[in-house]
């Protein structure tokens, strides 16, 4: 028993210690060029790796569906300012029990969705690299209009896949990660060893750091640090053709680890792949309900709001098993 457990330590202390050269600018430049997905699906092409997700694909996933059992993946609104949500959530009751000669109660919602608070997805005209989007779309396509190209309206069809929980705080045997901490491709294959559950063609890969769990015993943090994918995994996600990434905070690991980038695998997973994001997902029930079942790979199915011109909207993932 002694061994293994040595045993399995080692292996852990090994994947802990991963690391990979120092890049620059250039490499990642490279990498733009080696790994592009630029015309793969044709010139006009705005859907990017959503093309992955073909009837075929929908319906493996349908076949996953078990017990019909769903776990929301959304974190609740955040309504309160905190050092991670200078921009909180706007609920504003518009009709309630004290408006005089109303038969109903309504409200509005008012949200910045992108950042680091709310659950969302990132369009492919997001990001952009020296004036250029996903597939050689121009920046000048995004106006005070909204965008012209590559707009969230895209994805309106909804994402209904199979989903990956890769969970590396369980792989690692921590309740979470501390900011700061980079995951490598030998992390995620690790993972994929340990839970059974290999990223295949069209899948969603969705990575928990355990931002959530540790926030709620510790408090919020500046974003400046934050526990996320080193930029090598990029290279990973387009060997396995992942159709969608998705985490508990924003997927880069910070500080990135490349100096004059703060967000490389933002920029090379959207402008290059074409692989929108998913952004500060909660994973905390989906992980308990996943180790409950032994199950990391389930049915996802999510949808943006059907906004022409949108840089992204927000929304809420469900898992079903």
């Amino acid at each position: 028993m002694k061994l293994v457990t040595g045993l399995l330590l080692f292996a852990a202390l090994a994947t802990a210690q991963t690391v990979r050269a120092p890049l620059t600018i250039a490499d990642l430049e490279k990498w733009m060029t080696e790994l592009s997905n630029w015309g793969r699906w044709g010139k006009a092409d705005e859907l990017g790796t959503l093309n992955l997700i073909t009837p075929a694909k929908r319906l493996q996933a349908a076949r996953l569906v078990k017990e019909g059992f769903a776990v929301s993946m959304s974190h609740d609104a955040e309504k309160e300012k905190g050092p991670d949500n200078p921009r909180p959530f706007v609920h504003e009751m518009l009709s309630t029990s004290a408006t005089p000669n109303s038969s109903s109660h309504s409200d509005s919602f008012t949200i910045a969705h992108h950042g680091l608070a709310h659950t969302h997805l990132d369009a492919l005209c997001h990001f952009f690299y020296k004036g250029k989007m996903y597939n050689g779309f121009s920046r000048e396509e995004v106006t005070e209009k909204g965008a012209g190209k590559l707009s969230v309206y895209q994805a309106r069809k909804g994402i209904f896949t199979r989903a990956v929980l890769m969970d590396i705080p369980q792989l690692k045997g921590v309740p979470y990660l501390d900011p700061g901490t980079a995951i490598y491709p030998a992390d995620l294959e690790a993972w994929e060893k340990k839970s059974g559950s290999r990223v295949e063609p069209g899948d969603v890969v969705l990575i928990r750091t355990g931002r959530w769990a540790r926030r709620a015993e510790k408090g919020a943090w500046p974003p400046a640090q934050l526990a996320g994918l080193d930029v090598s995994c990029v290279r990973w996600l387009k060997a396995r053709d992942a159709a969608v990434l998705g985490s508990d905070a924003a997927s880069d690991v910070r500080p990135s680890g490349v100096e004059g980038f703060a967000q490389p695998v933002h920029t090379l997973t959207i402008v290059t792949l074409g692989t929108p994001i998913l952004d500060n997902c909660d994973f905390e029930d989906v992980s308990r309900e996943s180790l409950k079942r032994k199950r990391w790979s389930f049915l996802i199915t999510t949808s943006p709001l059907a906004v022409p011109g949108a840089t992204g909207s927000a929304l809420n993932p469900i898992a079903v098993f």
